[in-house]
C-alpha cells in the first residue's frame, strides 16, 4: 500500500500569504531518470552558516527552512541566491501519556485527557507566531493545515475550536489545578509536590529552530502553573531515542516540540486523526503510539475516517467534525503553528518547491537540475543527513532520510506540486471502478484515467486475498467467502517484467510484487518469526481497506487491485494502493532472514524488544551480519516462503540476484538497492554524509 506520508522534521518580518491551492501557471520539468549526474548531501545546523556558503558558492541549495527574519531579509538582499514558499512546515506539543504513574512512582500529569486539554489554554499560540516566529507562521489548533482543501472545508468548525480554547491562562490553571489534586498533588509555596517530592516536567526541547525559543516559553507557563521544569535540550539526533524510540512507561520524558512536514499537497487528509492520536496509526511502530489510549468513541471515529468507509460526503462532514472536537478533548499532542516557510537555493538552479513540502517533497529527485542544463554535480545542504537506520520495512521515518531515500525509490508516480494531483511515472494508466454510493469524483480532464460507477464490484474467486503463513500458502477470495469490495482499480505497469533493473542489475520479476505483499501478513501473526507487535494495528487497518489483488498478464504487467478504500478525488484513490515494487524481492530477503534467526529486527520496537541491532541496510552493526546473509542465500539459492514464490523464481535465479547484490555490496559498502532515478555511491552514517549517483552509471 502506497500512502502519503508525513515525516519529522528538524524543525521578515514578512508574512507570506497562504496561497489558493491551484495549478501553478509555472511549467514543471519531470524527468523520471533525474536530471544530475550526481548529487552530494551534507549537513549543516547552522542556518547563518549555510547561508554564508550559498552566498559563496560552497553549497548549491539547502533542504531546510529558514524561520529566522533576519536570516531571510540577508536572503531577500543577496544577488546570488534566490527563494521559494512553502506552507506544511507545522509544530507541536507531544505528551507522554502513561500513567498516572510511570515505572519509577513519578507522577505524569499528562496522563490526565482534562489536563492536557487544558493546555492548550495556557499557550498563547498569537505570541509564539508574533514574537517568537516573527510573523513567519499563523496559529494552528488542528491536525489540518491552513491553506490546504480541509482546512476550508471545515473553517466553521475550526473557528469554533479556536474561540473555545483562545488563550486564557486562567481557566486552564483552574482546571489543571482540580485535576492535579485529583490525581493526589499538593500546591505548597505555589509549587506542586506529589508524594513529597516535586512534580518535575521533563521537557525535550529541540536545540537546532525556533522550538527551542518555543520551548523556552512553554516551560516558563508550566513553572506558572507550579511545576518544576527539567529543560532537556537536545538535538533531532539526541533526541529521537529517547521520545520515538523509547518506552514511554520510563518516564525518561513528559513533553517533547514536535515538528512535522506534509510533503505533498494533502487534498484529503481524513487519515490524520488516526496517524497522530490512535495506536492503529502508521506511526505504530513506535513504543509512543502503542501507548495511546483514546476514548471508543475518537479511536472508532478516527479509524472510520482513514479507511474511508464512509458512504457519502454528509456523513464524512459529520465524522470530521466530530473528529476534530475530539482530537482536542485528547489532545495527546496540541498543535501550536504552521509555519510559512522560505527554502533557498543559488540562482542557476532550478528546483521545484511543493506548496507543501518546499524543497525536500517527493518531487524532488525528478525536477531539481541546473538551468537549462542535463548532468552536473549539485551539492546539497541539511540540517540533518542521515539519523536513523534503513530498512525497507521499518526503517527511519526522518524526514532527513526520507529525502534521500526517495530519489532511490522508483516510484509509480508523484504528487503534482501545487494541486496534489498524480503525476505518473512508472504506470501507463489506470481504470477505476466504485459502487455508486462511493464518494470520489473524476476530474474532467484526467486522460489517463477511465471512470466509472456501477451497482456492485464483485471480487473474482481466484484473487488473492489474504496470506496463510501456517501453510504458506495464498488464500483466495472464494476459499475465503469474499464476493464484494467498494471498487476495483486495474492498473497498467507496462512492458516492465523481465525488463526493468534494479540498482544492481537484477531484473523485475513478479515475485518482487508478492513478497511484498506477503511480508504484511507474516508481521501481523504470531505463528511467524517476523511476528511484530508494533505493526499489528497498522496491519489491521490496512486490512480493512486492501481486500484482494490479482495479476492479470505479466506482459504488459497489469495487476487488479480490489478495495475498501477511497479519497474524494479518484485520481488518489486509484493511485493509493498501485505499488511499484521499488524494494526487490531479494533485498528484503536478506532482511527477512536476519529477523528469523533473531540477529536484527525491522523495527526499532521489537529490536528494543528483543535486545537485538535495528536493522540497518547502510551502516553500522548490520552490514556483516547482512553480508554473512546474503552469502548464506547464494550459497542455497534461498527463496522466501519458497511453498509460494518459488512458482515464480527458480534456485539458479536466485543465486544470480543474490550473487548481484554481494557485488554490489562489495562496491559500494551497502545493500541499499532499489530503482529509482539515482542509487548510493556512498554513504557515511557517522559523518552524516551521503553521494547518490545516476542510475544511467549503472547501465
Amino acid at each position: 500500500m502506497c500512502k502519503r506520508w508525513k515525516g519529522l522534521i528538524g524543525l521578515l518580518v514578512v508574512v507570506f500569504m497562504l496561497v489558493p491551492i491551484l495549478v501553478n501557471a509555472q511549467t514543471i520539468n519531470v524527468n523520471k531518470d533525474g536530471w544530475l549526474d550526481e548529487i552530494v548531501l551534507f549537513p549543516e545546523k547552522d542556518m547563518a552558516k549555510a547561508i554564508d556558503m550559498l552566498s559563496k558558492g560552497d553549497m548549491d541549495i539547502f533542504f531546510k527552512d529558514v524561520d529566522d527574519p533576519v536570516l531571510f531579509r540577508r536572503v531577500k538582499e543577496n544577488p546570488q541566491l534566490a527563494y521559494s514558499t512553502s506552507f506544511g512546515l507545522y509544530i507541536e506539543l507531544t505528551f507522554n501519556p502513561v500513567g498516572p504513574e510511570y515505572k519509577d512512582g513519578r507522577l505524569n500529569p499528562f496522563s490526565n485527557p482534562k489536563i492536557r486539554e487544558a493546555m492548550n489554554l495556557v499557550i498563547d499560540r498569537q505570541y509564539i507566531v508574533d514574537e517568537i516566529m516573527g510573523g513567519l507562521a499563523t496559529p494552528k489548533f488542528v491536525p489540518l493545515s491552513k491553506g490546504f482543501p480541509e482546512y476550508d472545508r471545515y473553517k466553521t468548525t475550526i473557528s469554533t475550536i479556536e474561540t473555545t480554547y483562545r488563550y486564557s491562562f486562567s481557566r486552564g490553571q483552574k482546571t489543571i489545578s482540580d485535576e492535579l489534586k485529583k490525581m493526589g498533588a499538593e500546591l505548597k509555596g505555589g509549587k506542586w509536590y506529589y508524594k513529597g517530592k516535586p512534580i518535575t516536567v521533563k521537557f525535550l526541547i529541540r536545540s537546532e529552530d525556533r522550538r527551542k525559543a518555543i520551548g523556552d516559553y512553554v516551560s516558563g507557563q508550566l513553572e506558572k502553573l507550579g511545576f518544576t521544569v527539567e529543560r532537556m535540550y537536545k538535538t533531532s539526533r539526541e533526541a529521537s531515542p529517547i521520545w520515538m524510540s523509547g518506552d514511554p512507561a520510563l518516564g525518561e520524558w513528559d513533553i517533547y516540540t514536535g515538528g512535522w512536514v506534509t510533503v505533498i499537497v494533502a487534498r484529503d487528509t481524513s487519515d490524520n486523526f488516526q496517524y497522530f492520536y490512535l495506536p492503529d496509526s502508521l506511526m505504530s511502530f513506535s513504543p509512543l503510539w502503542k501507548a495511546y489510549n483514546p476514548t471508543k468513541e475518537f479511536r472508532d471515529i478516527g479509524n472510520k475516517l482513514a479507511q474511508r468507509s464512509f458512504k457519502s460526503m454528509k456523513e464524512r462532514d459529520l465524522l470530521m467534525t466530530k473528529a476534530l472536537h475530539l482530537a482536542m478533548k485528547d489532545s495527546v499532542r496540541i498543535f501550536l503553528v504552521d509555519q510559512n516557510s522560505a527554502w533557498v537555493r543559488r540562482k542557476g538552479v532550478d528546483a521545484v518547491s511543493d506548496y507543501a513540502g518546499g524543497y525536500s517533497a517527493r518531487i524532488w529527485p525528478y525536477t531539481l537540475r541546473f538551468e537549462n542544463k542535463t548532468g552536473g554535480r549539485m551539492r546539497v545542504g541539511s540540517s540533518e543527513v542521515i539519523i536513523d537506520p534503513w530498512n525497507p520495512i521499518a526503517g527511519s521515518n526522518w524526514i532527513y532520510d526520507n529525502m534521500i531515500i526517495e530519489a532511490t525509490l522508483g516510484r509509480s508516480y508523484i504528487w503534482h506540486p501545487y494541486d496534489g494531483l498524480p503525476i505518473l511515472l512508472n504506470i501507463k494508466g489506470a481504470e477505476l471502478t466504485v459502487k455508486k454510493d462511493v464518494p470520489t469524483f473524476k476530474k474532467p480532464d484526467t486522460k489517463w484515467l477511465k471512470f466509472s460507477k456501477v451497482d456492485k464490484v464483485t471480487v473474482p474467486a481466484d484473487a488473492w486475498y489474504a496470506w496463510d503463513v501456517k501453510k504458506q500458502d495464498a488464500v483466495t477470495a472464494g476459499a475465503a467467502g469474499i464476493k464484494e469490495a467498494n471498487a476495483k482499480v486495474v492498473v497498467d505497469y507496462g512492458d516492465i517484467i523481465g525488463k526493468d533493473k534494479y540498482h544492481d542489475g537484477s531484473v523485475m520479476s513478479p515475485a518482487d510484487f508478492i513478497v511484498d505483499w506477503i511480508i504484511g501478513f507474516e508481521r501481523a501473526s504470531k505463528d511467524s518469526k517476523l511476528y511484530d507487535e508494533s505493526y499489528v494495528d497498522t496491519f489491521n487497518s490496512w486490512r480493512d481497506q486492501f481486500v484482494a489483488w490479482k495479476i492479470r498478464t505479466t506482459n504488459p504487467l497489469v495487476i487488479e487491485y480490489y478495495i475498501n478504500y477511497s479519497e474524494i478525488d479518484a485520481e488518489l484513490t486509484a493511485t493509493a494502493f498501485a505499488s511499484s515494487a521499488y524494494y526487490p524481492w531479494h533485498l528484503y530477503a536478506i532482511g527477512l532472514r536476519a529477523e528469523e534467526e533473531g540477529k536484527l529486527a525491522f523495527s526499532a520496537s521489537k529490536a528494543e524488544e528483543k535486545n537485538i541491532e535495528w536493522m540497518n541496510y547502510i551502516g553500522g552493526p548490520s552490514l556483516p551480519i547482512l553480508k554473512d546473509v546474503v552469502e548464506r542465500c547464494e550459497k542455497e539459492g534461498y527463496v522466501p516462503f519458497k511453498n509460494f514464490v518459488g512458482k515464480y523464481v527458480d534456485t539458479s535465479v536466485a543465486k544470480e540476484r543474490f550473487s548481484s547484490m554481494k557485488k554490489f555490496y562489495e562496491k559500494y559498502g551497502h545493500f541499499w538497492v532499489s530503482n529509482g532515478p539515482y542509487y548510493l555511491e556512498k554513504v557515511d552514517v557517522v559523518a552524516h554524509t551521503a553521494l547518490l549517483r545516476n542510475s544511467k552509471f549503472l547501465k
